[in-house]
């Protein structure tokens, strides 16, 4: 893969965590200063980007030999993959006719502080009107159809990244 030629399995796991970084700074740059409330999916997500980029980080400040890169590339890619999916699901709610939106419900901390936990995460996923409003958009894209990408892309670079590049500018 001509294109990794010259970027270290460090490197590209720093790029990875302060592409997390950039991507929740945007988010909470939409909630602060556009006034975009996150409905429970978009913290679901916010979840899911700040433990793909915890792990990104941990990976490159440890800088491990070929297992435990390895090791690395795959519990990266496990909360990016979770991301991929909530995001997945709240693009769907989003595109449902507004007659099969499902109606909106209790807040995030009421679920989680009312109901047991498997029910409030069943119920998180069922959607609400809330997560199927599209309040933003870039190049015609909803920001859970940007996190699905973001996600998408940060699993895959953790991937690849941990299985094929070395240490240093030299492949392990």
């Amino acid at each position: 893969m001509a294109f990794l030629h010259g970027i270290s399995r460090r490197s590209l796991n720093a790029l990875g965590a302060a592409a997390c970084a950039g991507m929740m700074a945007f988010a909470l740059y939409a909630q602060h200063g556009l006034g975009l409330e996150p409905c429970p999916l978009c913290v679901l997500q916010r979840m899911a980007v700040i433990a793909t980029g915890v792990l990104f980080l941990v990976a490159a400040l440890h800088d491990p030999e070929r297992t435990g890169a390895r090791i690395y590339g795959v519990l990266i890619a496990l909360p990016a993959a979770a991301g991929v999916v909530v995001a997945a699901r709240h693009v769907w709610l989003q595109g449902l006719p507004p007659d099969q939106v499902p109606e909106c419900g209790p807040g995030l901390d009421y679920m989680l502080d009312v109901f047991p936990l498997l029910e409030a995460i069943d119920m998180i996923f069922s959607g609400s009107g809330e997560c199927a409003e599209v309040s933003w958009r870039m190049l015609g894209l909803s920001m859970p159809t940007w996190v699905v990408i973001g996600c998408a892309g940060l699993g895959l670079a953790a991937l690849i990244g941990n299985w094929l590049l070395g240490r240093g500018s030299a492949r392990a």
